[in-house]
């Protein structure tokens, strides 16, 4: 495979936000740019073609080869069924501060909720804190 068909664009990410149709998930989305930015401190970009909003960056070197990519520190994608969080490291290690999140689930780097309102906003800053300048090893 050569790279990540998934990389930073130039794309408006205010356009992408208001072109979501569904009240809530754009006000979730907004209010998300708002928080990952205070706590990176970096600039929101549109990768892909995915609907993938980033903070920061990184290069990551896949496992097995010598193949290197970009990819963001910390983003997000408002998806239809929930919103995913995306973190440079590996959320299982987190079962204490998931525990007080409130309901959500987790992939290895992902952290799947259905709305903000359901989750405890200062975990989820807590989350977002540790990965703004991790990157997978």
């Amino acid at each position: 495979m050569a790279g990540l068909a998934t990389t930073v664009t130039t794309k408006s990410v205010s356009k992408l936000i208001n072109s979501i149709s569904d009240e809530g998930k754009r006000a979730d989305a907004k209010a998300l740019v708002k928080l990952l930015k205070d706590v990176t401190k970096k600039t929101p970009k549109v990768w892909g073609d995915n609907f993938l909003i980033g903070f920061g960056a990184y290069t990551y070197k896949r496992k097995g080869s010598n193949e290197e990519f970009e990819w963001f520190n910390v983003g997000f994608a408002p998806r239809k069924n929930n919103i995913t969080i995306y973190v440079a490291y590996d959320l299982s290690k987190e079962k204490a501060l998931l525990k007080k999140l409130g309901p959500h689930k987790i992939g290895k780097g992902c952290l799947y909720i259905k709305r903000l309102s359901d989750v405890d906003m200062s975990v989820l800053k807590k989350i977002i804190a540790k990965s703004k300048n991790a990157a997978w090893a």
